[in-house]
C-alpha cells in the first residue's frame, strides 16, 4: 500500500507576526507590511517555514484589527493591497508559506454589511446579523438573555433606530454575523477567504472558530451572583450546526490546499475536539486548545494571583493536547505557549528574574521543540522577551480586555485601593498587552522598532531591556535565547518523525519540580527532562542500555543533577 505524503502543515514551524508591533518602516510609530518585508531574511534564519500575519485588514482598530471594516482592503497605516501581494510573493520566494487571520464570527459595526443590516428591519441584509426584540421584566426593557461578553457587560446592544438588540460576543463595535443565513456564509467565503486565497495565501488561523452556531441562546446558569451578566461560553461555543458550517467552509479551502488552525476556546471535552480535527470529518486541520495557556486563570481570566497553578496541572494540560495523536490516527495537534492574546511565557511559566530569564527561555524552547504537532512561535518569543515591568502604570495598558477589567473592578469596589492593586497585579501577569509591545530589534532609539530618524513615538511603549535583549545582538551570539531556538528547531527538523509525530508519555505527572517525558516513534525513543525550579535538582534517568545526550539547554552539565531551569534531551537505546 502506498502511504500518502504528509500534509505540509504537519511539519510546519509557524512564526506569528502582530503587524502593529513588529517593525515600523516609515517612522509613524506603527508597524507595517514593509517592515515585515524588511525582516523576512531574519525570520527565515530562525528556522521557521511559515509566517502567520495577524489581521492586516482595514479596521477602526477598536479591538486591534479583529473588528474588520473591509476584508478585501489592507489597513492603510500598514500599507496597501499591492504591498500585501508583494509581501506574499517575497515570502514564497524564500520557500516559506503565509497564513492570515480569518475573522468571520463578527465584523466591525462600520462594515458595509452591518450598515445595511441596521438601516431598517426590512433591509435585505437585516438577517446577516443577529437581531432580537427586547424582553420586558416588570415593565423594564432588558436584553434577550443574560450572557456575559468576552470583554465584560452584556452581549446585546440596543439599536435606537430599529428598536431591537444586536448580538456582539466581543465589543459592541463587533456585531456577530448570522451563520444560519446561507447568503451570509457565501459572502464570507468569497470576500474573506477566496479574495486572499486567489492572491496566494496558504491558509488561515480561524478566529473564534467554534462560535458560529449559537444554539438556542437561552440564559446561562448563574455562576456570578454579584453580576447581572453570566459566563456563557458553553452556550455559544460548539453549537449544533458547527460541523455543517465547517465542512462547507472546508470545501472552499480544499480547492486551494489551504491549511486551517482554529481557535477553540471553552471546549474541555476532548471527544468534541477530535470531531473538529479528524481528517475524515473534513472540518479543520488542527485547533488551538487553551488547556495550557489558561493555567492559573481565575473564574474570570484576571481574577487570580500570579503563578496560581502547580507544575502537575501544567503537565496534565500539555498531556491533554498531546493525547489527540494517540486518540485518533487521523487527528492533529498544536504546540504553543505565546500568541497575541497571551502574556510572555518566560514571565508566566519560568522566571523573568535577570539571572534566570535566559535559562527559562531556553528551557521552554527545548520543551516545545520536543512536543508533537505543529509548532507556533510568536514574535519576540525567540529572543526571550518578557512582560513589561510592574512599575509601569495603567496608562501603558492599551488593550480593551485589560482596560475594561480594571474599570469593572473600580466600579464594583468603589475604587478600593486594595482591589485596584490586585487587579493591576493580575494584569501585570496575564494581560494581552505584554505580547503587543514593539519588537526589540536593537539597542537603539525605540529599540530599533522605528527608523533612527523617526520623531513619532511608537504606539506602545518599548521595553527598557533592549541592551540585554534584542535581535541584532542575539543574532551573533550562539549562547543567546535566539541561538538556542535556532539549534532546537534544527534538531526538530533532524529528528522530525520522533519530535513532530512521536507518541508522548509523561513519566512522573505528580512531580512538583521536574517535567520528564518520553517521545517514541517506531524504534526511536527520546527522554526529555526539564527542571521547572530555580534550584539544582537530582536527576533520575531510567535504566537503559545506552543513552546519548542530544542537547542540554545550558550546555552539558553534571550527570547527576539538572541546574536551575535546565532542560535536556537524551536519545535512548
Amino acid at each position: 500500500m502506498t502511504i500518502p505524503p504528509r500534509k505540509w502543515w504537519k511539519d510546519a514551524i509557524i512564526y506569528q507576526i502582530y503587524p502593529a508591533s513588529f517593525k515600523d518602516s516609515n517612522g509613524d510609530g506603527v508597524g507595517d507590511l514593509n517592515g515585515i518585508l524588511s525582516e523576512l531574511d531574519y525570520i527565515h534564519s530562525i528556522g521557521v517555514n511559515t509566517i502567520w500575519i495577524c489581521p492586516m485588514y482595514d479596521s477602526p482598530q477598536v479591538d486591534m484589527g479583529y473588528d474588520i471594516r473591509d476584508y478585501e482592503k489592507v489597513y492603510p497605516p500598514y500599507g496597501t493591497n499591492e504591498d500585501m501581494e508583494r509581501l506574499i510573493g517575497e515570502i514564497h520566494k524564500r520557500g516559506m508559506r503565509v497564513v492570515l487571520d480569518l475573522v468571520v464570527n463578527h465584523t466591525s459595526d462600520q462594515h458595509a454589511w452591518f450598515r445595511e443590516s441596521r438601516s431598517s428591519k426590512d433591509n435585505p441584509k437585516r438577517d446577516w446579523y443577529i437581531w432580537r426584540p427586547a424582553r420586558y421584566v416588570d415593565g423594564k426593557r432588558v436584553p434577550p438573555n443574560n450572557w456575559l461578553g468576552n470583554f465584560g457587560g452584556s452581549v446585546w446592544q440596543w439599536d435606537d433606530l430599529t428598536q431591537e438588540y444586536y448580538l456582539h460576543l466581543f465589543c459592541p463595535e463587533q456585531p456577530d454575523l448570522n451563520w444560519e443565513n446561507s447568503a451570509t456564509r457565501q459572502a464570507i467565503y468569497k470576500s474573506a477567504m477566496e479574495f486572499w486565497l486567489e492572491r496566494g495565501v496558504d491558509g488561515f488561523r480561524v478566529d473564534t472558530v467554534n462560535m458560529y452556531s449559537k444554539g438556542d441562546m437561552s440564559d446561562a446558569p448563574i455562576t456570578d451572583p454579584g453580576s447581572e451578566w453570566q459566563f456563557a461560553g458553553y452556550q455559544y461555543c460548539n453549537g449544533p450546526r458547527m460541523a455543517e458550517f465547517l465542512r462547507e467552509m472546508n470545501e472552499v479551502l480544499e480547492r486551494y490546499d489551504a491549511m486551517t488552525v482554529g481557535e477553540c476556546p471553552h471546549t474541555p471535552d476532548m471527544e468534541r475536539v477530535l470531531q473538529y480535527v479528524s481528517a475524515k470529518a473534513k472540518q479543520l486541520n488542527m485547533v488551538f486548545q487553551f488547556d495550557v495557556v489558561d493555567i492559573g486563570h481565575g473564574p474570570y481570566k484576571f481574577q487570580t494571583t500570579p503563578k496560581n497553578y502547580t507544575l502537575p496541572s501544567f503537565k496534565r494540560a500539555i498531556a491533554s493536547t498531546q493525547s489527540l495523536l494517540r486518540r485518533a490516527p487521523d487527528a492533529w495537534t498544536t504546540v504553543f505557549l505565546e500568541n497575541h492574546d497571551q502574556a510572555r511565557s518566560i514571565s508566566r511559566f519560568t522566571s523573568d528574574a535577570p539571572q534566570h530569564r535566559v535559562a527559562g527561555g531556553k528551557l521552554l524552547s527545548l520543551m516545545m521543540c520536543a512536543l508533537s504537532g505543529t509548532l507556533f512561535l510568536y514574535q519576540g518569543q525567540e529572543l526571550g522577551m518578557i512582560n513589561f515591568p510592574e512599575r509601569w502604570d495603567m496608562s501603558e495598558y492599551k488593550d480593551i480586555d485589560s482596560t475594561n477589567y480594571y474599570k469593572m473592578v473600580a466600579e464594583r469596589s468603589n475604587n478600593d485601593p486594595e482591589a485596584l492593586a490586585a487587579a493591576k497585579k493580575s494584569l501585570q501577569h496575564l494581560a494581552r498587552d505584554h505580547a503587543r509591545v514593539p519588537m526589540s530589534w536593537a539597542d537603539a532609539p525605540f529599540n530599533g522598532f522605528s527608523p533612527p530618524e523617526s520623531t513619532s513615538t511608537p504606539w506602545m511603549r518599548p521595553l527598557e531591556d533592549a541592551a540585554t535583549c534584542n535581535a541584532r545582538q542575539q543574532a551573533g551570539d550562539k549562547d543567546s535565547v535566539l541561538g538556542f531556538w535556532k539549534k532546537m528547531l534544527a534538531l526538530r527538523r533532524a529528528h522530525n518523525d520522533l519530535f513532530v509525530h512521536g507518541e508522548f508519555d509523561d513519566l512522573d505527572v505528580e512531580s512538583e519540580e521536574l517535567f520528564v517525558f518520553t517521545k517514541t516513534w517506531r524504534g526511536e525513543k527520546a527522554l526529555v527532562m526539564c527542571n521547572f525550579t530555580d534550584k539544582v535538582v537530582q536527576m533520575e534517568v531510567p535504566d537503559v542500555s545506552k543513552r546519548e545526550l542530544l542537547v542540554s539547554s545550558l550546555g552539558r552539565g553534571d550527570e547527576e543533577n539538572l541546574e536551575a531551569w535546565e532542560g535536556r534531551v537524551y536519545l535512548l537505546a
